[in-house]
């Protein structure tokens, strides 16, 4: 028997609760992609004023480190939806494992991030004072915009993997036929992926023909 959630004030029908909770995800994650939404106008600024220097500096990014992190996002956000879809055919036990998979492959995404970062770090492109071996101004300008725009996106990632942890351990969620806990969950992490499906080339492809 799939366990029922409990209602709480001011809702007194359990369908007009869950419709809440979901507003509720989708208001939280629309402030968010507002947030992103500044991100990527500013690189489309710097683009559109320096596009010599934007392809160039694009040039030196790890083209592999970010296709790599992108097959194991992508992977991630479908075992994100698995585990919805085994929440609500009554599996438990698959969407638990489901959840923690998506989280495994969350933290494989760090460790490939925290390895790019170092490799950059070493090669001395990390943000900070004027590097006069990497390229013009306007090139190091699109090394501050990378680190602040993959920084924010890692740390909403970081967020993502508690959120999943937290729910792979949370007995009445991966119970509930009605998968609102998880759905709520499973919405963010999808957007932490589609955040990376825009920043992937951005970043990474628009000097890939250099």
């Amino acid at each position: 028997m799939p366990e029922q959630r409990e209602l709480h004030e001011p809702f007194h029908q359990r369908e007009r609760q869950e419709e809440a909770d979901r507003l509720g995800m989708l208001v939280f994650i629309g402030s968010e992609a507002m947030l992103f939404g500044g991100i990527f106008a500013a690189a489309l600024a710097l683009r559109l004023l320096h596009p010599h220097e934007f392809t160039s500096a694009s040039a030196h990014m790890k083209l592999w480190h970010g296709t790599a992190n992108t097959a194991v996002l992508l992977t991630s956000s479908l075992l994100a939806a698995i585990a919805v879809e085994a929440a609500r055919g009554g599996r438990a036990r698959w969407a638990g494992r489901a959840l923690w998979g998506a989280a495994a492959l969350g933290m494989l995404f760090l460790a490939i991030k925290a390895h790019e970062y170092w490799l950059e770090w070493r090669e001395g492109v990390v943000p900070g004072p004027p590097n006069a071996d990497f390229g013009s101004r306007f090139e190091q300008l699109f090394m501050n915009f990378y680190f602040v725009a993959t920084g924010l996106h890692a740390l909403h990632l970081t967020a993502g993997l508690v959120l999943l942890g937290i729910t792979a351990l949370n007995r009445r969620a991966r119970h509930d036929r009605g998968a609102v806990l998880i759905g709520n969950v499973a919405l963010y992490w999808h957007l932490v992926d589609l955040v990376w499906v825009f920043l992937y080339p951005t970043i990474y492809l628009a000097g890939a023909g250099r």
